[in-house]
């Protein structure tokens, strides 16, 4: 079951809440207040990093890329 985040502008919190594949689109209830608008978050973790140098090598490992 994947870990879904929330926030609820009723009495503005956030939450996390673990929900079933088959209920992701289902409204979900504020554990705090009860309240039946809690919307889901963007997941930080499913955003992409990186360097934000344009200079940076397409090496990731170092070295000159070439086999020794």
């Amino acid at each position: 079951m994947p870990l879904y985040e929330y926030y609820c502008p009723e009495c503005e919190i956030e939450f996390e809440k673990l929900v079933k594949m088959s209920e992701a689109d289902a409204q979900q209830s504020c554990p705090e207040c009860g309240g039946r608008k809690p919307h889901k978050k963007l997941s930080t973790f499913a955003t992409r990093g990186g360097s934000t140098s344009r200079g940076a090598s397409a090496n990731s490992c170092g070295g000159s890329g070439r086999f020794s």
